[in-house]
């Protein structure tokens, strides 16, 4: 009797621990965890092509491989094709390419720089979203003043009880530049949710990616 006591507490306390985990955790590695990080860990290779319409013209197309084992990212734009190795110190030739590829898988990937990067992240208040108008919970994520290529950058981010991203405000660090807009059209990749579609409140700026595909 001892024996089969001991066992029924064991799979309890188990239980309980992952319960009080799984509370334990930390707004935005909820929003991770909601946009599909753990699913994104187990891809191996990811493609994408990053698109910005203004005024219904497309003013850039990016199309992206990026083997997420090895680290080696190609970027084709027309008929011109780079390809580099990201590491912890990026050569003076190839700091271009990855400026523009940080860029565009910041805007992919967001909800996951959340727990990869360093920023400062604010607490949650309820407000209202910018664009939407709709009650939300909002968090301010700050970037510091030195390092990277844009240093002192903050994003207002704004998500539902599901901790899903639904707006957000990028601000710029001179405090010259504001630009609220939408993460929407949301698209399941093998568990990673992928927002499609960032668009103005008026409609005239659109950032959208297409040609999405993982392994």
């Amino acid at each position: 009797m001892r024996t089969l006591l001991f066992l029924f507490i064991i799979p309890f306390f188990i239980s309980c621990g992952n319960q009080q985990k799984k509370e334990n955790l930390s707004p935005e590695e909820k929003i991770a965890k909601a946009h599909g990080i753990e699913a994104f860990e187990k891809l191996k290779k990811i493609s994408f092509t990053f698109n910005v319409k203004v005024d219904d013209s497309i003013r850039t197309s990016r199309n992206w491989d990026w083997n997420i084992e090895t680290d080696e990212i190609r970027l084709t734009q027309g008929d011109i094709s780079q390809t580099y190795t990201k590491t912890d110190t990026i050569p003076e030739e190839n700091k271009e390419i990855d400026q523009k590829f940080i860029n565009d898988t910041y805007w992919l990937l967001f909800p996951f720089q959340l727990i990869w990067s360093d920023a400062k992240i604010s607490a949650p208040e309820k407000i209202s979203a910018p664009i939407s108008n709709t009650e939300m919970q909002k968090m301010s994520v700050s970037y510091k003043s030195e390092g990277g290529y844009t240093p002192g950058d903050t994003y207002d981010i704004f998500y539902e009880d599901n901790f899903i991203l639904k707006e957000w405000i990028y601000k710029s660090a001179d405090g010259t530049r504001e630009m609220p807009t939408t993460w929407e059209n949301y698209k399941d990749f093998k568990g990673v949710k992928i927002a499609k579609s960032h668009k103005s409140s008026d409609g005239n700026f659109e950032l959208f990616f297409s040609k999405i595909e993982v392994e």
